[in-house]
């Protein structure tokens, strides 16, 4: 089995594509954004979606503008 045959059928499947518009919650504060790369650090955390956010939000004193969420958490917004 050759590297392309071995990734084809081991890595993970994404389910976004570059640029989705999405809604979802981040630690229970509801957000609209657009997805950025989907990808897994490890296998623990499992598969990752980056989603830039359109207004940012505030956690723990931070300011938040870009999160990493779990792609089951999101939905995809309809486009108008």
């Amino acid at each position: 089995m050759n590297l392309a045959e071995y990734f084809e059928k081991n890595r993970p499947k994404g389910s976004f594509i570059l640029g989705d518009r999405v809604e979802g919650k981040y630690e229970g504060i509801p957000f609209v954004g657009t997805t950025g790369f989907e990808g897994m650090r490890s296998e623990e955390e499992g598969l990752m979606v980056s989603v830039m956010l359109d207004l940012p939000i505030k956690h723990d004193d931070r300011i938040i503008n870009i999160i990493r969420v779990k792609g089951n958490t999101l939905k995809k917004r309809k486009s108008t």
